[in-house]
């Protein structure tokens, strides 16, 4: 084995540029493969952590009315928050909210939006709740930056807010914006505004109630409370887990299109090298090679590119890929339409099964192709291949 990779490691060097040409070709292949696969792994990350401090905590319970993606059951989903749960709360593991249908009428337009009550001393989600506690008795209201856009309202700007309480009858007020926040989680901010919820309580008859409520730390066996769903971490972020899953398989069209771009210039090598060398084969042979031995030798000479090309791809791509995750890879569209928890700038997350199997893949694949070619040697007369001519 030795010998075969000294063979081998000098036949490819005395290829000379066409040698190189498939190294650099498949060092591409590394690393673009590697770059792909860690943005969808900084993805994957970025946005479940972005949605853990903003927006799910640990896990949540639901009303059992309500369908965040059915507007018309929110009205009924509502319910006194478990007495269980209340001592939670005033200790600050949990954060109940009553959500409501509203409407805004910034500049004189109406504007649907979802009314969210959130305790102003709530701390462990990253909403800048502690802003609506004004001190002064102003009914105040936060809203994302979003929101703020769509709806052309800024920090300091009052509008008035109506809603429909308990027994259907509409009221209205005006609150004044406190706060314009900013955040990756699009149903934190499209179409929300955010009230005291002992407020919002007041406003909707609805004392004591919420529709969700958010735990501070995940609960690996969830107690069940009458009229209320318990949701883990896994089932609110599986909308995100599907995105990632059909992304990746969409990349694998470019993986396969790059690999087969460099095996197919590897195996026009292998066909073009066994053409040409065919003295060179039947040397072997009558120097006492046998001919499973000689495609052996063939095999790794073909399988060497791989080799090569993990150290090329490794003096550019490491820098490359290491420079990828400090500085991140900013999309060159708006990032924020796209209804996903997604940041304008991903940052690459690479981990060592990612770069493992990145290796042994391509390198699997180029031995095989590599074989392939060179099973021709097996039917090969020695004596023909001396004389330079097919069998």
């Amino acid at each position: 084995m030795k010998l075969a990779l000294k063979l081998a490691y000098r036949n490819l060097m005395g290829a000379g540029l066409r040698t190189w040409l498939n190294v650099i070709v498949l060092s591409f292949s590394f690393v673009i493969i590697i770059w792909l696969k860690g943005v969808m792994t900084g993805w994957d990350h970025q946005a479940k952590t972005d949605m853990t401090n903003w927006e799910i905590g640990g896990g949540q319970y639901w009303q059992s009315n309500y369908d965040p993606y059915d507007p018309f059951t929110i009205t009924d989903s509502h319910a006194p928050i478990p007495d269980e749960l209340k001592k939670q709360e005033e200790t600050g593991e949990i954060v109940p909210m009553l959500l409501l249908q509203g409407t805004i009428f910034p500049e004189g337009r109406m504007m649907p939006v979802t009314i969210r009550g959130v305790s102003p001393t709530q701390s462990f989600l990253h909403l800048p709740a502690s802003k609506l506690d004004t001190g002064d008795g102003t009914i105040s209201a936060i809203i994302g930056a979003q929101m703020a856009k769509h709806s052309h309202l800024k920090e300091g700007d009052y509008v008035t807010l109506r809603w429909r309480d308990a027994n259907g009858t509409f009221d209205a007020t005006d609150v004044l914006i406190s706060s314009v926040f900013s955040t990756n989680v699009p149903s934190v901010d499209l179409g929300q505004i955010y009230i005291p919820l002992s407020t919002l309580q007041e406003f909707a008859l609805l004392p004591d109630e919420a529709t969700i409520i958010t735990l501070k730390n995940a609960e690996e066996s969830a107690t069940d409370y009458p009229g209320w769903v318990y949701k883990s971490k896994k089932d609110l972020t599986r909308q995100v887990d599907e995105m990632i899953k059909t992304k990746s398989a969409g990349q694998t069209v470019i993986y396969a299109i790059l690999l087969l771009l460099a095996m197919l210039a590897i195996f026009d090598t292998q066909v073009l090298s066994i053409f040409r060398r065919q003295k060179e084969i039947g040397t072997y042979v009558a120097l006492g090679y046998t001919k499973q031995q000689v495609v052996g030798l063939f095999t790794v000479e073909g399988s060497m590119h791989a080799l090569l090309a993990a150290l090329l791809s490794a003096a550019y791509g490491m820098p490359f890929l290491a420079w990828q995750a400090k500085v991140g890879w900013t999309m060159p569209i708006d990032a924020s339409e796209f209804g996903m928890a997604i940041a304008q700038t991903l940052y690459p997350v690479y981990s060592f099964g990612l770069v493992v199997s990145t290796v042994l893949i391509i390198t699997i694949t180029t031995a095989i192709v590599s074989y392939l070619p060179s099973r021709k040697i097996a039917k090969m007369n020695p004596t023909d291949a001396l004389r330079g001519k097919l069998q």
